[in-house]
């Protein structure tokens, strides 16, 4: 019933309108006409307003062909990576990549593509469904930020999938809560060949704090990690300031605030070993701090719906999918913080974030066939 054709061509097409984060426009008003040439009522939310973007979430609604049916969210996000501009796709015998200057798009406009030609099969086959919802959100790549700021009263479905991840053989129903840190190091300038001695480097006390931070994989449910570093001016001028950012994650909520408190001692304790006397007074390094939870953990029941559906769906069709723990934070981890239960599905992308980016074409008709015959499933 899926026309790989049709779906592949779909997101060669796709993957050629740029749309980084908060410049979603073009390729949401392109979806809109598809989406509405199929039947569905589609808006646009004021998310975009909220954060600065183009243009909000697209919200489409297909009517169902059966009442006594539950309406079923279906979600993918329309924004990619840097760099992530004049991508030009190129298909390898049952592979598509870019070029090698940019990345291919799969993440997740694959996703995408087969949420719009599940709709299209359902369309023709007229296989009975129940009301579906559609939302493709912006921001997803900047901080889960389309889908923190949609309306969510604006959903009828309790239960959906997110498309968005890359093994089509699992459905992760669990992923880890993700507090986000920023540390402002504050040393004190002084000329480094005349007088260091009158400095404290904010470089200095930065690497005491990393030096003796737990990073990594902290255990089997916990990770941290420091992801940029910048500061500094000049290589005769003690630096007076370093910025840091982080992020520490968890799927237990108590090993995640242990690690974000170990990280926010290290940086205190370390500011506090540095210090120099000028003129009789004393000064020390100090530390300003910024901590803030980016996203909850999601964590679907094996027994939910949709969770079922899928199993039931990949079963009929003699596919093997498995629930599984990811590492990573989706939209999913949104939409279930705010009451739809949504599992993430994967779609044959792989290699995500860099430039060899690929997709493999029949994982990705493999997960459009498991999402078409979940849609007859899901009751």
């Amino acid at each position: 019933m899926i026309n790989l054709e049709r779906m592949t061509d779909h997101f060669l097409n796709l993957v050629q309108i740029d749309s980084l984060s908060k410049k979603e426009k073009a390729v949401a008003l392109v979806l809109q006409k598809e989406l509405e040439a199929l039947g569905a009522k589609v808006e646009f939310d004021e998310a975009g307003k909220a954060i600065g973007g183009e243009i909000g979430n697209l919200i489409a609604r297909f009517p169902g062909n059966d009442p006594s049916r539950r309406p079923l969210l279906l979600s993918a996000h329309m924004d990619t990576v840097v760099p992530g501009e004049g991508i030009k796709p190129i298909v390898e015998g049952r592979k598509i990549r870019s070029d090698g200057r940019t990345i291919l798009g799969g993440d997740d406009k694959s996703g995408i593509s087969i949420i719009v030609e599940v709709l299209r099969a359902l369309q023709e086959k007229k296989r009975p469904h129940g009301e579906i919802e559609v939302v493709f959100t912006i921001c997803e790549e900047f901080g889960l930020l389309g889908a923190k700021h949609l309306d969510m009263s604006r959903l009828k479905a309790r239960d959906g999938l997110v498309l968005d991840c890359d093994n089509v053989g699992i459905l992760f129903t669990k992923s880890p809560s993700s507090d986000r840190l920023e540390f402002k190091v504050h040393g004190l300038e002084a000329h480094a060949g005349v007088c260091p001695e009158r400095g404290i480097s904010a470089v200095q006390i930065a690497a005491e704090a990393i030096g003796r931070m737990k990073l990594g994989r902290i255990d089997s449910e916990t990770t941290a990690n420091i992801g940029v570093i910048q500061g500094g001016s000049a290589t005769n001028i003690v630096p007076n300031c370093v910025y840091i950012k982080a992020e520490s994650r968890s799927h237990s909520e108590e090993q995640l605030t242990a690690q974000t408190g170990h990280m926010r001692e290290c940086f205190r304790e370390a500011a506090e070993k540095f210090s120099v006397e000028l003129e009789g007074k004393r000064i020390t390094g100090r530390v300003e701090e910024n901590v803030w939870r980016d996203y909850d953990r999601m964590n679907v029941p094996e027994d939910a719906p949709i969770v079922l559906a899928v199993k039931r769906a990949a079963q009929a069709l003699s596919y093997q999918v498995q629930t599984k723990a990811t590492g990573g934070g989706c939209d999913a981890n949104v939409f279930n913080k705010k009451g739809i239960t949504v599992a993430n599905l994967g779609t044959g992308m792989h290699d995500i974030h860099t430039v060899k980016e690929w997709l493999a074409i029949d994982e990705m008709n493999q997960a459009a066939e498991i999402v078409l015959e979940t849609v007859q499933q899901y009751k």
